[in-house]
This record gives C-alpha cells, structure tokens and sequence, in this order.
C-alpha cells in the first residue's frame, strides 16, 4: 500500500512588497520588475511543488494573496501571514492541507539575563508563527515558522561614520546578541509544543546562521551524550530538533546544502528541523525525512563572477523536505 508523503518547504522571499510602494525608507519596485518578481516566485514554487511553504520577508499580504491565489497548486490553500502591516517584513504559511489552529508570538516569554545582568530585547525583530496543520486524516504537525535578526550590523542613527571598522564591529554585535536573545526564546516557546506532546513538530525559516551556529543550536538543542543514561537520553531526545540538513547528508555522499552566498562564504541559512518523531532512528517513529533539496542554482558568488542576482529574485536558496508517514497501524490491526 503507498504511504502518505508531504513535502515542506522554507522561503525567503526577499522584500515581497507591492509595486511603487517605498520600503525601507527609499527602495520600491516598478511594475515591471514586481511583475518580474511574482513569476519567479511563482515558477520556484512549482519547481518546489511543496504542499507546506513558509515564508519570511513578507511585507504585503496582498501580494501573496496574488501570488497564491494564481498559482494552479494553490488555488484551494489556506493562507496565514503574521500580522502584515506593510512598514515591516513578516512571516507566513501557505498549506494546501488543513489549518487547526494559528499562534502569533511577537513578544519574548522572558528576557534573557546573564550573571544578573539582562539582555535589553524584549521582543522579536520578526513574528514567530506557529501553525497546527492536519496533514491527514490520522496526523496532524505543529509548524513553527521564524525569521531571526540578520548578521547585518545595528548601528545607532546618530553614528557619523557608519564604516568605521569599530563601528561595524560593535553593530555586529548588537545584531549577535538580539539573534541569540530570539533564539533562546524561540527555544522557550517550542519547549511547550516539544514537551509531552502527541505530534510532530517542524521548525523552518532563514534563522541567519549555520547549523552548528551556537545561536542555531540554542534552538535545537543539544544531543544527549553518549555516556547518559537511556531514561535522560529519551527526555533529551523528546526535545530536540534534527536538521535535514544533517539528516539528508547521512543519507549522500555529496552536500551540496548552501543557501545564502555572502562575500565567497557559501553558507546555510535557512533550515527546517523536525522533531524525533520523523528520524528513521527512533523506532517509535510516525514518519521520516527521505530527501532534502535546496533550489540554489539562481544564487551567483559575486566574488568570482561579475553577474548580481537579479533584484526581482531572492538572495536564498530555497529549501524542501520530503516526508513520509508511516501507515496508519489500524491498517494492519485486523489480518
């Protein structure tokens, strides 16, 4: 009997804002090249024919709608973006299965402190949004979707001389430190829905930092090590995350997983994770990741190459993972 496969898939969409409107103070889209920017969006999502997309850098809902509405995949999905205001990007979920619920956090469960001292980020820079998804008739999955705050340094406006190296260096920071802060109650947040729950859960988004990125591990969590014992093994292993990456690499003898190209560095961005409950290792497994690609062959090193990514084209890579659940087991019960 053919078992039940989704696919889920993670994109950016770098700046989907309607067309004549200024964001960011200066940019803005003419019509042509907002209409450029809607069919490539378009054709990358056929070619990621995912029945799960969430997305980040979403400005306008209108032109998701548009997008959506148009497309033949997803004339009859449901759509979810993370209060849109239009002066700020935001997040969303397009599925063409079924929505139980929507959750918006904006603000930090807690702050964090160090040594006494707290962390002064009270909030995210972006809406996390989480989804319940019934993706048939016998499983459903909790979808977390994120965008953390970019490498790109904060600098305060009253700074004269904004290239100063100390001045980049310190902004640097600031950005490190608000990342690490939304990591850590990101982490918070998905310790509710990965503790004693009864479906899996799916994080995915640009969180701005590789997988071995401590800021992208605080979210994951750490494996048990090898020497615990089995009882503490199986409650560490009930709240941790797994990267398809690292899940897909297991399973080729190529990685060829990048995302984002930054001065040279081809580095991973944006990742989905999936709770045990869809590892091949864990016998007690409803489903599992059979394969992971990234939509990458748009992205150009302009270290070596004089061509630029075309503005009505994302600057990641998309991402999509392949799921297959296992049968029901009252398909099996009477024989």
């Amino acid at each position: 009997m053919q078992k039940d496969i989704f696919r889920i898939g993670s994109f950016n969409l770098l700046n989907l804002v309607l067309p004549e409107t200024k964001y960011y103070g200066k940019r803005e889209y003419s019509k042509e090249d907002y209409s450029k920017k809607m069919n490539w969006i378009a054709n990358q999502l056929s070619r990621m024919d995912a029945d799960i997309v969430g997305f980040q850098e979403v400005f306008h809902e209108e032109a998701l709608q548009e997008i959506v509405r148009n497309h033949p995949l997803y004339t009859d999905a449901n759509i979810v973006v993370a209060e849109p205001s239009g002066q700020h990007p935001t997040v969303g979920v397009v599925s063409r299965y079924p929505i139980n619920s929507v959750e918006v956090f904006k603000d930090f469960p807690e702050q964090l402190e160090v040594e006494g001292m707290t962390i002064p980020f009270k909030s995210f820079s972006r809406p996390v949004l989480k989804v319940d998804i019934q993706v048939t008739e016998e499983h459903h999955i909790v979808v977390f979707v994120a965008h953390l705050k970019s490498k790109r340094p904060m600098i305060p406006d009253d700074v004269k001389n904004r290239d100063h190296p100390l001045e980049i260096s310190k902004g640097q920071a600031r950005s490190l430190l608000l990342r690490a802060a939304e990591a850590n109650a990101l982490r918070t947040i998905l310790m509710d829905s990965l503790e004693n729950r009864d479906c899996p859960v799916v994080v995915l988004g640009d969180l701005n930092d590789n997988n071995t990125a401590v800021t992208t591990q605080l979210i994951s969590g750490d494996a048990p090590r090898r020497y615990y014992p089995m009882n503490v093994k199986r409650k560490l292993w009930d709240i941790l995350l797994y990267h398809v990456k690292d899940i897909q690499a297991r399973q080729s003898s190529r990685d060829v997983y990048y995302t984002h190209i930054h001065n040279g560095h081809y580095e991973s961005l944006d990742h989905i994770m999936v709770s045990q409950e869809l590892v091949k290792e864990n016998p007690d497994r409803i489903g599992r990741v059979v394969f992971v690609r990234a939509f990458n062959d748009h992205l150009i090193d302009e270290t070596l190459s004089p061509d630029r990514v075309d503005c009505w084209k994302s600057d990641h890579a998309q991402v999509v993972a392949t799921i297959e659940l296992a049968e029901p087991k009252h398909k099996h019960a009477k024989k």
